[in-house]
C-alpha cells in the first residue's frame, strides 16, 4: 500500500473545542501523527474528532510540564493552537519560544486558530459558531422561520471557517517550508474564514444578482429560498425532498414528472392551475408555483416521489436522515478529496470499531510518547513527582 501524504508528519494539537480538533482529525486522516495534550485534570473528553490520535495528559503550570512540551513541540512539524491570543505565551510557549532568533525549532508550523479575528474590538471575547457567523454578513442573508436569519447548525464558521481553513493555511506552510526549510505562524480565525468560504453569496451581494440579491431581503431570491423550485418540500409521509431545478431544461424535465405522477383528482382539486415552463422566470406566478407543488408533494411519500425523480435530470432527491446517510456510504463521513494514489488512512471496517474511535481517553498513551521522547524511567519518575503528569507534587528524597 502507498504511504499516506502526510506520513511522518508530527502534530502537537492542544485540546479545544471543535474546530482545532477538526484540523487535526484532517491531518491524521491523512497520516500524521497528532499527539493531543489534554489536561491533567481530565478524566474524559467530549472530544469526539480524535480518530488517529494519541493523547498526552500533562500540566504544562509546573516547570517540568512546561519542560516537556517544550521537548514534545521542538521535535514537532506542527502545533495547533486553538486558545484565545496569549494563552500559550503565558504559559511559555509562544511562537517566539520556536521561530523566534535562536528559536527551538525553526521549521515548526505554529497554527493559532481563534474564532473572532485577532485584532479588533471582538478580540478578547468569548463566542461561538453562531456569533462568528453573526459578523461576516452571511447569516443576514440565510433564510429562516418567523422573518429571521436561520442557521445551518455550526458548520460553517467552526468546520469550514474554522478547521478546515486552519488546516488549509497547515498545508500551504508546510508546502512554503519543503521550498525554505523554514516554518511560520499560520493565523486562522473563524469569522475571516467564514467570510472566504462565502464568497460567492457576498460577492453575488454586492453585484445585487438574482442569486440573492443584494442580501438584504431574505427568502426572495433564487438560492435563498425565494425561488420555489429551489427548495425543501414536506410529503405525505412527514419526510422531505428536496428540488433544485435551476435550469430551464432540469425545471422542465421536474414539471413534467412531477405533474405526470399527481393523482388525477388533484389538477381538478387545484383549480385546474398548472405550471408552465414560463412559471420558472415569471415571479408573479411563484406564489401560485409554490402552493402547487407544496400540496403535490403531500400526495405521496417521500420514498415514493424518490422513485418518481430517479434516474432524471430533475434535480429532485430524497432528505435523507443521518441514519439513513450511513447506510447508503459508511457509519463515518470519510476523508475527502480521494487521491487515487496516495489514499487516507482506511476508515474502522464496522459500525461497533467506527463508534469506538470517537472516543479518546486523556492521557491514554502518556507513558508511551514519554518513551519515544527518549525519556528515561528516572526522568518519567521526576515528572510524575513533579505533578507534571497529575496529582500533588510529591517531596523528592
Amino acid at each position: 500500500m502507498s504511504r499516506t501524504p502526510l506520513h511522518g508528519l508530527k502534530v502537537v494539537e492542544f485540546a479545544g473545542l471543535a474546530p482545532g480538533p477538526f484540523a487535526g482529525l484532517i491531518l491524521a486522516d491523512w497520516g500524521a501523527s497528532v499527539t493531543r495534550v489534554d489536561r491533567v485534570d481530565q478524566t474524559t473528553s467530549t472530544d469526539i474528532l480524535c480518530r488517529g490520535k494519541r493523547s498526552l495528559a500533562v500540566n504544562p503550570k509546573v516547570p517540568d510540564g512546561r519542560d516537556l512540551l517544550l521537548k514534545l513541540i521542538s521535535d514537532a512539524d506542527v502545533l495547533i493552537d486553538p486558545f484565545r491570543p496569549g494563552v500559550l505565551e503565558k504559559l511559555g510557549l509562544g511562537p517566539d519560544v520556536f521561530l523566534g532568533k535562536n528559536g527551538l525549532n525553526s521549521r515548526l508550523v505554529y497554527a493559532r486558530l481563534s474564532g473572532f479575528t485577532r485584532t479588533g474590538e471582538y478580540k478578547d471575547m468569548a463566542g461561538h459558531d453562531i456569533n462568528y457567523l453573526a459578523l461576516t454578513g452571511v447569516l443576514s442573508m440565510l433564510p429562516g422561520p418567523d422573518g429571521k436569519p436561520g442557521f445551518p447548525l455550526n458548520i460553517l464558521a467552526d468546520f469550514a471557517g474554522g478547521g478546515l481553513m486552519c488546516a488549509q493555511g497547515i498545508l500551504l506552510a508546510l508546502l512554503s517550508r519543503s521550498s525554505t526549510g523554514k516554518g511560520q505562524v499560520v493565523h486562522s480565525d473563524m469569522v475571516s474564514g467564514a467570510r472566504y468560504i462565502s464568497s460567492f453569496p457576498l460577492l453575488h451581494s454586492l453585484v445585487k444578482s438574482p442569486f440573492f440579491g443584494d442580501g438584504s431581503e431574505r427568502s426572495a431570491n433564487i438560492l435563498d429560498g425565494g425561488a420555489p423550485f429551489y427548495n425543501v418540500y414536506t410529503c405525505k409521509d412527514g419526510k422531505f425532498m428536496s428540488v433544485g431545478c435551476l435550469e430551464p431544461q432540469f425545471f422542465a424535465v421536474f414539471i413534467e414528472n412531477f405533474v405526470k405522477a399527481l393523482p388525477k383528482e388533484f389538477t381538478s382539486f387545484q383549480g385546474g392551475w398548472q405550471p408552465t415552463l414560463e412559471s420558472r422566470t415569471d415571479r408573479d406566478t411563484w406564489p401560485e408555483l409554490r402552493s402547487f407543488l407544496e400540496r403535490g408533494f403531500k400526495t405521496k411519500s417521500r420514498d415514493e416521489w424518490a422513485r418518481v425523480f430517479y434516474g432524471t435530470d430533475a434535480c429532485a432527491v430524497p432528505v435523507l436522515t443521518p441514519a439513513e446517510a450511513a447506510q447508503a456510504s459508511s457509519p463515518l463521513p470519510a476523508p475527502h478529496p480521494e487521491l487515487l494514489q496516495t489514499p487516507a488512512l482506511p476508515l474502522p471496517s464496522t459500525a461497533r470499531h467506527a463508534k469506538a474511535s470517537l472516543n479518546l481517553k486523556p492521557g491514554h498513551h502518556t507513558e508511551e510518547i514519554l518513551m519515544e521522547l527518549g525519556l528515561t524511567a528516572e526522568q518519567r519518575k521526576i515528572l510524575d513527582t513533579s505533578g507534571a503528569l497529575g496529582g500533588e507534587a510529591k517531596a523528592r528524597l
